[in-house]
């Protein structure tokens, strides 16, 4: 039976693909006010502008590409049951080929009703004013946004819970609910935590191996190390 792997990914590993980290340092996306473009609030004030920000970011998709640790992360399927729980609402794990990915904060290909919550459907065009559910409401980004609840919060704590071994990758581990998610992780597996600037120690946590590189460089080289180990067994 594979031992269960479950890794948590971060704006740092789509980084490396091109793909803009959420936000800056002042609070700002792309320019934005994140509360202009992540909020219900925002939404109702000023649809037209939600829409086309992320009508950009769905846009970019095409011109993106899954990098060498997106590629990596796949192979450890051949030799674990692997679960990536991502903070990022970009495609570039599937199309890398991880089977099962859960994405926290939403997909920016997929749509959902502006009334329902559960009615969701793929998206890949630009979304505009006008496209509707199939109830006949207004159709919204399938974004997790501030203030919203993490439907899928649940399922990714099981996910963690139930793993022999945590991989954490560019994520600073300060954006909440996604950051309590270590939490749940077994006392004394081994967790990896790989980040250019790493914002924890090996205090933090028990069994923790910090790799201070970024995603392209560190991830490549942990896989490598966990499948030699599954080899030498």
């Amino acid at each position: 039976m594979k031992k269960r792997i479950t890794i948590l990914t971060g704006a740092g590993i789509s980084a490396e693909s091109g793909i803009n980290t959420f936000r800056d340092a002042g609070g700002l996306w792309e320019g934005h006010d994140v509360m202009e473009v992540a909020s219900p609030e925002g939404f109702a004030r000023n649809p037209e502008l939600v829409l086309d920000f992320y009508n950009q970011r769905r846009r970019q998709l095409p011109e993106v590409a899954p990098n060498e640790a997106h590629k990596a992360l796949f192979k450890l399927e051949d030799f674990y049951d692997v679960t990536i729980v991502t903070q990022n609402v970009d495609d570039l794990h599937e199309r890398a080929g991880s089977s099962n990915v859960i994405h926290i904060h939403g997909e920016l290909l997929k749509a959902r009703s502006t009334k329902n919550e559960n009615s969701i459907i793929p998206w890949t065009k630009d979304l505009n004013i006008g496209d509707y559910c199939e109830k006949g409401h207004q159709l919204r980004p399938h974004i997790v946004w501030f203030g919203e609840a993490v439907p899928l919060l649940e399922q990714a704590a099981i996910a963690t819970q139930n793993a022999d071994i945590v991989i954490i990758i560019g994520t600073s581990m300060q954006v909440y609910p996604a950051a309590s998610l270590i939490d749940y992780a077994q006392s004394g597996i081994p967790i990896y935590f790989i980040d250019p600037k790493p914002n924890v120690s090996k205090n933090n946590y028990d069994n923790l191996t910090v790799i201070a590189k970024t995603a392209v460089q560190g991830i490549p080289q942990l896989v490598t190390e966990l499948t030699a180990t599954i080899h030498k067994n």
